[in-house]
């Protein structure tokens, strides 16, 4: 099994929720962690089960606009919740290089179940690219979908990732 190190300034995050007016996003680098696999040809190899773990600050979660972006640091308890972390615990092949992948979220204050799809790609001799992405309620995590002025947002977040992992010890 080869340990790959997320490369922050290469991966990718991208969070989309709706509003009655129009859509919120939330694009950042900065996803931190690791994943371990055994990656043959472009695809995980049989009979041993990834694994890894992905952190970004909740600090580093902006939108641009500078009151959603209050909004957001209020919602989030930035402070108090420093972090977003995620844990694979199982992966399945579905054909190819699909894959459901299940594990846990913790999100402020809060772990939960969560699954989603992802698909892998060689990017370069020692690293591997994972493209995935996964849709979960806010209300789940015990936050409530804010409400500005006339904006009102659903509860529903679509989070997409692309992650590029290289070789611990690559030469």
């Amino acid at each position: 099994m080869t340990r790959y190190r997320i490369v922050p300034e290469h991966s990718l995050v991208v969070a989309e929720a709706r509003s009655s007016l129009h859509p919120i996003r939330v694009e950042t680098a900065g996803l931190r962690g690791f994943f371990e696999a055994d990656v043959q040809n472009g695809r995980f190899g049989p009979g041993v089960m990834p694994r890894g773990h992905v952190e970004i600050e909740t600090r580093q979660l902006r939108t641009g606009n500078a009151l959603y972006d209050g909004e957001l640091e209020r919602r989030l308890g930035v402070r108090e919740y420093p972090v977003v972390g995620g844990d694979v615990s199982d992966v399945r092949e579905l054909d190819g290089d699909r894959y459901r992948v299940k594990g846990e979220m913790s999100f402020h204050g809060v772990t939960r179940p969560v699954e989603g799809e992802v698909r892998i790609r060689s990017a370069t001799d020692h690293g591997i690219e994972v493209e995935g992405e996964l849709v979960f309620d806010m209300r789940d995590f015990g936050l409530e979908p804010p409400r500005l002025l006339m904006l009102k947002v659903h509860p529903e977040v679509r989070v997409r990732g692309r992650v590029l992992g290289e070789e611990q010890n690559a030469p």
